[in-house]
């Protein structure tokens, strides 16, 4: 499932994201998101979180579903 609909995203979910710094290669991120960034409901590039290390980036996929 793709990070683009802020109600699939929540604490906790296991999330690969990609970061500002490597949006031209695609190299993503994987971790637990810790908060969500992006207020609006929907976003076309990802909903933007935090994770639980710290790290802020766009959501490409969402990993572990519940």
């Amino acid at each position: 499932m793709n990070g683009q609909n802020r109600s699939d995203i929540y604490p906790g979910l296991e999330v690969d994201i990609i970061l500002k710094k490597d949006q031209r290669s695609g190299k993503r991120t994987r971790g637990i998101v810790k908060d969500m960034l992006t207020s609006s409901s929907f976003h076309s590039r990802g909903i933007k979180v935090r994770l639980e290390d710290g790290q802020v980036g766009r959501v490409a996929e969402i990993i572990d579903e519940q």
